[in-house]
């Protein structure tokens, strides 16, 4: 007797996407875009291109005008407020330029707060979130408050806090926007070595340097993919539509 294979649905799929905005401002023109489970990826463009407002879409931040979303194989149409921010706090992290820690707090209950509707009690959070900061080389930092940390140390705090509670994707909004050159190397290192661990990774840019340090680049003009590089069967079908 055989044994069908399950296999777990990609962590985003997008299909025909659009968003309008009053005042007749079209953000995103029929976008279709899906990350695999493991893929590290860039969404590059320039400002104005629509990679905000697809950032807040695969975040389920926002719902699209038309088109269909569904991350980790839920459709994000079907679900409520409460189950989209259920949803948010499952299988999404986020990581932002500007850090967004909790400035009185120590890294690890910074990193802890990422576990907060988990239904954890609080000293399984913390522990967890020990772990996570080992996990990002701060295993010596669990104490120190935002402003006793480096930008550097603060973006891999805040890059424990995503990724604590193993969710399916990882989407990192200009995480070196804020940082040295130095600094910003060193996260993007981290990020790869999260990847290789395992960690589905969207690193949201308008720096083309970042994204060439990445194996797959989507990037967006004037809310449209115009190019899927590292992606070769997208990369096959868009050439097919440009024909």
């Amino acid at each position: 007797m055989s044994t069908a294979i399950r296999t777990a649905p990609p962590v985003v799929e997008l299909s025909a996407v659009t968003k309008e905005y009053p005042g007749g401002v079209t953000a995103l023109r029929g976008v279709n875009l899906t990350i695999e489970r493991g893929e590290l990826l860039a969404i590059v463009g320039p400002s104005g291109s629509g990679k905000s407002t697809l950032l807040h879409i695969v975040g389920t931040l926002d719902l699209p005008t038309a088109g269909s979303v569904r991350i980790a194989g839920y459709d994000a149409a079907a679900l409520s407020d409460r189950k989209l921010s259920a949803l948010r706090a499952q299988h999404i992290g986020f990581v932002f330029q500007a850090f967004h820690l909790v400035p009185g707090m120590s890294a690890q209950d910074n990193v802890a707060e990422g576990l907060l509707y988990s239904g954890l009690p609080r000293a399984e959070r913390r522990k967890r979130a020990g772990e996570a900061l080992e996990r990002v080389g701060l295993g010596e930092r669990l104490k120190h408050r935002p402003h006793e940390l480096s930008g550097g140390q603060k973006q891999r705090v805040a890059i424990a806090r995503a990724v604590v509670g193993e969710p399916d994707l990882l989407l990192a909004d200009e995480p070196t926007g804020a940082l040295d050159s130095a600094s910003g190397e060193a996260v993007m290192e981290l990020l790869h070595e999260l990847n290789k661990e395992g960690a589905t990774i969207a690193v949201i840019t308008h720096d083309t340097e970042i994204a060439e340090m990445l194996p797959r680049r989507v990037r967006i003009r004037d809310g449209l993919v115009v190019e899927d590089a590292g992606n070769p069967v997208v990369a096959s079908l868009l050439r097919e539509d440009a024909r």
